[in-house]
């Protein structure tokens, strides 16, 4: 059998635009013309900055995340060598001492927390040599453990922004208070089992042991109350030195500037606040357990014994 001849598919070459071909290549010049013009106005700036490191864009972000560290670590040494001036000075002298060496009384007692706290934290000490800005970090410190410690396991906490990091706070805030919730009712039912298959014997726990938690907290919040109280007027006794001797020799006495103002007016919306909550509290006293304390009252100007 005669075999059947294929035909041949004539394969022809793809046409070249040769406009957008050359278009291509002027871009590709242009862009390199831009780039050593980027370097040279890089190495100029150097210059003018007394910058003498590499000016490659991966040793730069390298050189800013050192430093963004270190800004974290300058925050925790001087927080520590601050208290210890404090601990070392008399007393009235350290607000004094820390004016001279450029610092506000609040920022100091900032510093001083934020060493202090971290020192006795595994959580903030693990999150100090992570975040790698210092309003974020010092946004860290005023927050609990239980708080703090889901933080460790964000894999960008690194880049976050304060706003950033103040909302994922505010998120593990509602989280940790969510599974103690979840702990409070566990041991709930847990104890009303017990009591159940217990044939609801007595409790045996004598109740001046069972009420003592009470106290101690009560005692413990008191003591943090009186110590906000009091560093709100020595916020207040500080501001007005330092305006007094903002005036010194001021014969016709400069009006206080806005920004000074605006301060003043931060404190008293702070102690009104407070006033505030202090006046519904009293009142909340009052409508739950009003008679009980009257007559507790006045069974301890009889006898002093608060027993």
């Amino acid at each position: 059998m005669a075999r059947t001849k294929t035909a041949l598919t004539v394969v022809e070459a793809p046409q070249v635009n040769e406009a957008a071909l050359e278009r291509a290549e002027s871009a590709s010049v242009e862009l390199a013309h831009l780039e050593d013009a980027a370097s040279e106005r890089a190495a100029l700036m150097a210059k003018e900055l007394g910058y003498e490191g590499s000016l490659d864009v991966g040793a730069l972000e390298d050189g800013i995340r050192f430093y963004q560290r270190r800004t974290v670590e300058a925050i925790l040494e001087t927080g520590k060598r601050l208290a210890l001036l404090k601990e070392q000075t008399p007393h009235g002298e350290f607000t004094k001492r820390v004016e001279l060496l450029g610092f506000s009384g609040p920022t100091a007692r900032r510093f001083i927390h934020a060493a202090a706290k971290t020192a006795k934290s595994l959580n903030l000490s693990d999150l100090s040599t992570k975040v790698k800005n210092a309003s974020a970090f010092l946004e860290l410190v005023t927050h609990d453990d239980d708080v703090l410690e889901s933080l460790g396991e964000l894999d960008d906490i690194d880049r976050m922004s304060a706003t950033q990091l103040r909302e994922a706070l505010r998120q593990s805030e509602k989280d940790s208070q969510f599974n103690a919730e979840k702990r409070q009712k566990a041991e709930q039912r847990a104890d009303a089992l017990e009591k159940k298959l217990g044939g609801k014997r007595p409790v045996v726990v004598p109740l001046d042991e069972r009420i003592t938690p009470f106290q101690l907290e009560i005692t413990e919040r008191q003591s943090l109350i009186e110590k906000a109280v009091a560093a709100h007027l020595e916020s207040a006794t500080a501001l007005e030195t330092w305006w007094m001797a903002e005036l010194e020799g001021d014969q016709d006495g400069a009006e206080m500037p806005q920004s000074v103002k605006l301060v003043l007016l931060t404190l008293d919306d702070a102690v009104n606040r407070t006033a505030s909550l202090v006046g519904a509290l009293q009142n909340e006293l009052e409508t739950r357990f009003g008679a009980d304390i009257s007559a507790a009252r006045q069974y301890f100007m009889s006898t002093g014994d608060r027993g």
